[in-house]
C-alpha cells in the first residue's frame, strides 16, 4: 500500500482526486447520521400504516442500533485484514440495498430486519471510512483538517435528517427509508473510481475467530439488554442474568485477546492514557447528547405541541453551527491541541444542558432554547473532531481500523446505555396528570444528562493535569539518561 507520506496530502496539496476521496467517505458518514435522525420522526406514520404496536415500533430504531453497535469491533478489524477499500464498498452496497428494501416492505418484521442489516453495514463502513482517512492523510494539520470535515458531516446529516423527515413524512414515511438508497449508490460508484486501493494485512498471524465471535456476541447482548431494560425492568431476573452473561462473555473475550496472535482488539492500545480518555470521552459525549435530544423532543412535541418540522427547526441552529465551523476546527486543533478543545467543548455542553433546565410550559425560543442549542452546537464542533483525532493519533496504519471500530463502539454503546438510563429515570417518577407534572418528571432526566457531561469534563481535565506534569518527568528522565542509567518509559 502507498505510504501516506508519499501522497499529495503529505506534501500539503489536495488534488481533485483526494477531495473526491474525502467526499465519498463523508457521504457515507452523512448517510449514517441522516438515517438515524430521519426514522424517529416517521415512527408514528409507520405504526399507523403497518399496524405495529409500540413495542414492535421501538425495534425499528433498536434494530439499527443493535446491528451497528454490536458489530463495530468486527467491522474495524475486518477493514484492517481484508482491505479498507474493499470492506467499505461492499458494506456501502449492502446499505443501499437494505435502504431500498426498507422502503418497499409491507411487514413490520421485514422492516426491522432491513434496519438491522443497515446497522450491520454501517458497522463496517464507519470504521473502514475513518481508517481510510487516517491512512491517506498523514498525522498532523492535514489529517486534522480532513477529520474535522469528515466528523462535521455526521452533525450535518443528523440535522438535515430531522428537517427532511418532517417534510418527507408528510408525503409518505417510505420516502424516509428510500432516500438514502440513491445517495449510497452514487457514493458507491464514485468510490469505485476514487478510493485508494489498500492491501490486505498479510502477516497478521491468522484470523481471530474466537475473539470475533465473543466480541460480537458480547456487544450484541449488551446493546440488546440495555435497549430492553427500561421495558423489562432493570432489576428483573431477565435483565440481571443478561448483564451477567455479558460480563462472562467480555471476560472470555479479554482472555482470548491476550493470547491471540492477531487479536480483534490489541489490549495494549488501551495502555495509553490519551486513548482511554478519547474512548471514555466518546461515551460521555454521545451518551449525554442522545439523552438530551430524546427528552427535548418529548418536551417540544408532547408538552408544547410543536410539529415534527417545528421541532427539527428548533435543533437546526446547533447543526448549522457545526457545519459552518467544519473547515476551521482542524486549524484550532493544530494550535491548542485536542485535550484543551475537548475540555472546552464539555464545559460548553454542561452550560448548555444546565441552561435548558430553566424551560417552562410557555418558553420564548430566542431566550430559553436558542442559547442552549448554540452552546451545544459549539461543543459538538469542538469535541467530536477532537476525539477522533486523539483516538487515531500515534496509531500504526495496520491498526487504524481497529481503533476506529473501538471509537465508534464507544459512541454507540454510550448512546444506548445513557439513553436507557435517562428513560428509566424519567419513567421512575409517579405518573403525571398535568402538563407541569410531566415537565417536572423530565427534569431529573435533564439533570442526569448534565451530570454525564460534567463527568466527561472532569475526566478530560485529569488528562490536562497529566500533560502539565509531563515536562518535569521528561527532564528527570533526561538527567537519568545522561548519567548512563536505564531509560524509564513515560506514560501519557
Amino acid at each position: 500500500m502507498t505510504s501516506p507520506l508519499t501522497t499529495p496530502a503529505a506534501e500539503g496539496r489536495w488534488t481533485p482526486r483526494l477531495w473526491g476521496t474525502l467526499l465519498v467517505l463523508c457521504a457515507a458518514m452523512f448517510l449514517d447520521a441522516l438515517d438515524v435522525s430521519m426514522v424517529g420522526v416517521a415512527l408514528p406514520s409507520i405504526g399507523a400504516d403497518l399496524h405495529l404496536s409500540t413495542s414492535t415500533l421501538q425495534w425499528i430504531v433498536s434494530g439499527y442500533i443493535l446491528g451497528y453497535g454490536g458489530l463495530l469491533l468486527l467491522g474495524g478489524r475486518t477493514a484492517d485484514l481484508l482491505g479498507r477499500r474493499r470492506v467499505f464498498l461492499v458494506a456501502l452496497g449492502v446499505f443501499a440495498l437494505a435502504s431500498l428494501l426498507g422502503g418497499l416492505v409491507d411487514s413490520g418484521p421485514l422492516l426491522i430486519a432491513s434496519r438491522f442489516v443497515k446497522g450491520l453495514s454501517a458497522a463496517f463502513t464507519a470504521p473502514a471510512g475513518l481508517s481510510i482517512i487516517t491512512t491517506t492523510f498523514p498525522e498532523g494539520p492535514l489529517r486534522n483538517r480532513a477529520l474535522s470535515i469528515y466528523t462535521t458531516c455526521a452533525a450535518t446529516g443528523f440535522s438535515m435528517g430531522l428537517v427532511l423527515s418532517g417534510l418527507l413524512t408528510e408525503a409518505s414515511w417510505r420516502l424516509t427509508m428510500l432516500l438514502p438508497a440513491p445517495i449510497a449508490v452514487i457514493a458507491l460508484l464514485a468510490g469505485l473510481r476514487l478510493l485508494p486501493r489498500s492491501a490486505r494485512e498479510e502477516n497478521h498471524g491468522g484470523y481471530d475467530i474466537p475473539g470475533a465471535v465473543l466480541g460480537t456476541a458480547s456487544m450484541l447482548l449488551l446493546v440488546f439488554t440495555v435497549v430492553q431494560a427500561p421495558e423489562a425492568g432493570w432489576t428483573t431476573a431477565r435483565t440481571l442474568l443478561s448483564f451477567l452473561a455479558v460480563a462472562v462473555l467480555l471476560t472470555a473475550f479479554v482472555l482470548v485477546e491476550r493470547r491471540s496472535p492477531s487479536p480483534l482488539i490489541r489490549l495494549g492500545v488501551l495502555r495509553s492514557g490519551s486513548q482511554v480518555r478519547a474512548q471514555l470521552g466518546a461515551v460521555a459525549f454521545f451518551g449525554s447528547y442522545v439523552g438530551f435530544q430524546f427528552l427535548t423532543t418529548l418536551y417540544m412535541q408532547s408538552l408544547l405541541g410543536w410539529s415534527a418540522l417545528h421541532t427539527a427547526l428548533a435543533f437546526l441552529p446547533a447543526g448549522a453551527l457545526v457545519a459552518i465551523s467544519s473547515t476551521k476546527v482542524g486549524a484550532i486543533v493544530d494550535r491548542f491541541g485536542t485535550q484543551r478543545l475537548i475540555a472546552t467543548g464539555f464545559a460548553l455542553m454542561v452550560a448548555g444542558y444546565a441552561l435548558f433546565l430553566r424551560v417552562d410550559l410557555d418558553p420564548v425560543y430566542a431566550a430559553a432554547i436558542l442559547p442552549s442549542m448554540l452552546l451545544i452546537g459549539a461543543a459538538c464542533a469542538l469535541v467530536f473532531p477532537s476525539l477522533n483525532i486523539q483516538a487515531t493519533n500515534g496509531v500504526e496504519d495496520h491498526e487504524q481500523g481497529m481503533v476506529s471500530g473501538l471509537l465508534n463502539t464507544s459512541v454507540q454503546v454510550g448512546g444506548a446505555i445513557f439513553l436507557a438510563v435517562v428513560t428509566a429515570v424519567v419513567t421512575a417518577a409517579a405518573p403525571a396528570t398535568t402538563p407541569q407534572g410531566v415537565l417536572d418528571s423530565y427534569r431529573p432526566g435533564f439533570m442526569v444528562v448534565t451530570g454525564i457531561a460534567v463527568a466527561g469534563l472532569l475526566m478530560t481535565l485529569t488528562g490536562m493535569r497529566a500533560r502539565r506534569s509531563l515536562p518535569s518527568i521528561v527532564v528527570a528522565r533526561s538527567t537519568v539518561e545522561e548519567a548512563g542509567a536505564e531509560r524509564v518509559p513515560v506514560r501519557d
